[in-house]
């Protein structure tokens, strides 16, 4: 039995239905919820669903390295905070700068050093925010060469930094293997380095973006690894699935049963 557990996506399966019926799909299949923004989202209709969230989207606009960028972004995330509160939420995603409907950057281009030290501070004021709120934000690594080009603090080993730099139990890393193989690889190496530093694990295969056995990650090695090392947070779903959603869920399930 898996000392981690199980959450899903809902923006990414059982596309055909209305969202909080997706929602009421994946908790009835004994899956924890993803949601991203939650702005688009009828959020009493959420709460109704009786599902465990396990993240959501911890901003609206903003970015980390830009003065103006800071302040809005730390202002949607104290109002994404008690939007976490209404579903009991316990995890706030985050992204290196905004990102629009294409996935694409808001402020695109490399950071600098002086960006990296404005995303530092942001982050510890993050971290309290959500040490006051009793919420955790989380820092997604992303992609560059498929998804999300000209995205900065994009690699994990930005965000691994960052993390460290900030040290609060308040700000994790969400650590996303589908983003680290197209950038980085090394998967069971990437685990064992960030794992004091995790607070949430998303998954999906390469190339395809679809669930585990549909391309060249091996994840039964991945589970067997984070169940050596002691893992016990979330491994969520956040990909396509490649035909019926309750296979492509079932075939998750299997990747990661140990």
């Amino acid at each position: 039995m898996s000392r981690f557990r199980l959450a899903v996506c809902a923006e990414m399966v059982f596309l055909d239905l209305p969202f909080a019926e997706r929602v009421r799909r994946i908790a009835d299949l004994g899956f924890e919820v993803e949601i991203w923004n939650w702005a688009t989202k009828d959020i009493d209709d959420l709460a109704k669903t009786g599902a465990t969230f396990s993240s959501m989207t911890g901003y609206l606009t903003g970015t980390l390295s830009d003065p103006a960028g800071v302040a809005e972004l730390l202002r949607t995330a104290e109002v994404s905070l008690e939007v976490a509160e209404r579903l009991d939420c316990p995890r706030l995603n985050l992204h290196g700068t905004g990102l629009d409907d294409r996935g694409l950057p808001v402020v695109p281009g490399a950071a600098t050093a002086r960006m990296w030290v404005t995303a530092a501070r942001t982050l510890a004021r993050l971290a309290t925010l959500g040490e006051q709120a009793g919420r955790v934000f989380t820092l997604e690594n992303l992609n560059t060469a498929v998804d999300h080009p000209g995205t900065p603090f994009a690699r994990a080993s930005d965000t691994m930094a960052l993390v460290a730099a900030v040290d609060s139990p308040f700000l994790r890393m969400n650590l996303d293997l589908y983003h680290a193989q197209i950038g980085e690889g090394n998967l069971i190496a990437l685990i064992e380095q960030a794992l004091p530093l995790i607070g949430e694990i998303q998954v999906a295969d390469v190339p395809g973006r679809r669930e585990p056995g549909t391309g060249e990650i091996h994840y039964p090695a991945i589970a067997a690894a984070l169940d050596r090392l002691g893992y016990q947070g979330v491994v969520a779903l956040e990909g396509w699935a490649s035909g019926e959603p309750e296979q492509a869920l079932a075939r998750f399930r299997t990747a990661f049963t140990v």
